[in-house]
């Protein structure tokens, strides 16, 4: 049976294979940009890194086939992405021209601007997650259970996820589990959900 367990650091490869399958609005995004490590090392490896006490897999017994991962808060960890998590990766990721830029160069642009994930209006719900699972294990509740382990450890009142706008089913997704849209100021091609976590017990 399927586990919902901690992550390991022997995850990572995992992690960042489901993140770049995962990618495109949900579809897969390998060959897109020129390096298949590039959603990993914005969206999954910096969390893993930096607040692994946040960090789950679901393990099917052997392989792991999605996670979640987030912070607490989202404040404290865009300094550590600036401190810790870029100076880490070195010079993997120059620093990209002006716009108008390539597709490639506006996702490397967000890894030199954490603190773009200070948005206004979000201060009710400080900390944020990213979840992916693989296709097969989507629809089947595992989604539900990484969630609301993440839910059920975070010490914050709330918790918000940006989620590509296009992503319809993504959407459907947040709105079964209770999230409700969060106004923000020029969301661009975004929509803001949060949760309360005040009450929740462990699933």
């Amino acid at each position: 049976m399927p586990e919902i367990r901690q992550y390991r650091r022997a995850d990572r490869a995992a992690l960042y294979d489901i993140c770049v399958r995962t990618a495109d609005a949900g579809a897969d995004a390998r060959g897109l940009y020129s390096s298949d490590d590039l959603m990993g090392d914005l969206f999954a490896g910096p969390y893993a890194q930096l607040e692994p006490e946040l960090a789950f897999v679901l393990d099917d017994g052997g392989d792991v086939a999605g996670y979640v991962v987030g912070t607490a808060d989202t404040a404290r960890f865009a300094r550590r992405y600036r401190d810790e998590w870029i100076p880490l990766l070195g010079d993997r990721y120059p620093v990209p021209p002006p716009p108008p830029r390539s597709p490639e160069q506006d996702m490397i642009a967000l890894h030199h601007d954490p603190e773009r994930m200070l948005v206004p209006g979000l201060d009710g719900h400080p900390a944020h997650l990213h979840i992916d699972l693989l296709p097969p294990w989507q629809g089947r509740g595992f989604g539900r259970r990484l969630i609301g382990r993440f839910l059920a450890v975070v010490d914050a009142p709330g918790v918000h996820v940006g989620m590509v706008t296009a992503n319809v089913k993504a959407r459907g997704f947040y709105d079964r589990l209770g999230f409700t849209e969060l106004p923000v100021p020029d969301p661009g091609p975004l929509t803001y959900l949060g949760i309360r976590t005040e009450g929740r017990a462990p699933h």
